[in-house]
């Protein structure tokens, strides 16, 4: 990807990008603001309570009207920007609801961004609902998995996937328990497997131009990361510290708790399909065993 914090890039003839300076371990080079149509705009992950970005978005925007403020997800690196964008412009915000209830934990929040539970949506969103404004249609998809309330919109004229963090272009996705659910989440990938979409933005890095190939690889590595763990208790390894350290030693021991928490999803998962077995609600220092 080649970029200018700020700028405004022009993607297709509906689509333009702005990237926010807001770098890391989980957001690659920051959060990819996208501004559908022209003239009467949609503004997808306006990202975080950064002035600079704000204002950047703002100033692109001088001569336009934002309509619709939608959100992937209630992470603090794509909702937060909303509040105030929302005051300034008056457009309504749009989304599936507010981070997950009953998941306002210490552990949610130390991994990725943390969670924003400020956000409140104007405008309740579901799956099939179509958001729409002059020479564009987004379709909303409910996508659970990375999040409860996660969803990405696919733009019908540029057959087009807006995709949040549900598939991004350069990591694959942590899915985090309590609020993340790998069930759900290969259910979900599955549902974007079998649309038609041509072209996938992610919210964090470059476009994926072969969805359909891209995402069954994605369901793949999910079975591939199973078959570890399954590999690792069958070895000896009982908790997720020892399994995390065998199948993620090629990176950066930051990454090591948000590679637990997935680890910790796969288990929950497997657990539910009788492959895995604990002897108590699996927890990230729960002990577990292959199934008999």
């Amino acid at each position: 990807m080649t970029f200018n914090y700020g700028a405004c890039e022009k993607l297709t003839p509906l689509i333009r990008r702005v990237i926010s300076n807001n770098p890391g371990p989980f957001t690659f080079h920051g959060t990819g603001t996208y501004i559908v149509g022209h003239g009467k705009v949609a503004i997808i992950d306006a990202g975080p309570d950064i002035k600079s970005h704000i204002d950047a978005l703002l100033d692109i925007l001088k001569h336009e009207t934002i309509t619709h403020l939608i959100v992937t997800h209630t992470h603090r690196d794509h909702s937060p920007a909303t509040e105030f964008l929302k005051k300034v412009t008056g457009a309504k915000t749009y989304g599936f609801g507010q981070h997950g209830i009953g998941t306002r934990t210490m552990l949610n929040d130390v991994v990725e961004e943390g969670a924003d539970y400020n956000f409140v949506p104007d405008v309740l969103i579901r799956d099939g609902d179509i958001l729409d404004g002059p020479g564009w249609k987004l379709e909303a998809i409910h996508t659970p998995g990375h999040t409860s309330n996660h969803m990405c919109f696919s733009l019908l004229e540029e057959s087009a996937l807006f995709s949040g963090d549900h598939i991004m272009g350069w990591s694959t996705t942590v899915v985090s328990p309590p609020d993340g659910d790998m069930a759900a989440y290969i259910n979900s990938l599955n549902l974007i497997a079998d649309r038609n979409e041509e072209t996938i933005w992610p919210t964090h890095g470059p476009p994926i131009l072969n969805p359909t190939q891209f995402v069954h690889e994605l369901i793949e590595h999910r079975k591939e990361r199973e078959h570890q763990i399954l590999t690792c208790l069958k070895g000896g390894s009982s908790n997720i510290s020892s399994i995390v350290h065998k199948i993620y030693s090629d990176i950066d021991p930051v990454l090591y708790p948000a590679a637990g928490r997935s680890v910790l999803a796969h288990l929950i998962h497997m657990v539910q399909r009788n492959q895995v077995q604990c002897n108590e609600q699996p927890a990230i220092n729960s002990s577990y065993s292959p199934a008999p």
